[in-house]
């Protein structure tokens, strides 16, 4: 079925989550989370740790954490918006677990970010190394709550 939008996101603490529920709602997309298999603790989260799971994965280039679940029809979804919290200024090595993990030959990916503290950042190119296929990519952005004026404003741009 030509035209239909996913939105799927990683989020640790919720606020990504919350995010892409809106831009769902919005677009009237269906929503995916992106579940690790090993949930993430606040232990693992503690960036300041250079021991913690997070700062580890992130120091990896290669970690590529295993996701909980998988998109049943991926082939059905022509625009795919994809949102994740800024780790390290760029996106959670899981979000690469999940780009690598299908064919998006033909479709259009729409990144979004949420952050504490730094912007979009590289991390909008750098995911794109991580997709094969001829994919057309709209410019990410950053939105930190479920502003429904503001994320209409976006979509209105990339959509």
């Amino acid at each position: 079925m030509a035209g239909k939008t996913l939105v799927a996101v990683f989020s640790a603490s919720g606020v990504t989550k919350k995010v892409g529920e809106e831009i769902a709602r919005i677009v009237g997309a269906d929503f995916f989370e992106i579940v690790p298999k090993e949930i993430y603790t606040d232990d693992d989260l503690n960036w300041m740790n250079k021991q913690s799971r997070s700062s580890v994965e992130m120091n990896d280039p290669a970690a590529r954490p295993e996701i909980t679940g998988m998109v049943s029809d991926m082939a059905s979804y022509e625009k795919v918006i994809i949102g994740f919290p800024i780790w390290w200024g760029v996106a959670p090595r899981i979000i690469e677990t999940f780009l690598e993990s299908y064919d998006f030959s033909g479709k259009t990916i729409i990144p979004f970010c949420t952050s504490g503290g730094s912007g979009v950042g590289r991390s909008d190119e750098e995911i794109h190394k991580n997709v094969k296929g001829d994919v057309k990519w709209e410019k990410g952005t950053q939105i930190n709550r479920s502003d429904e004026a503001v994320i209409k404003k976006w979509l209105d741009e990339v959509l």
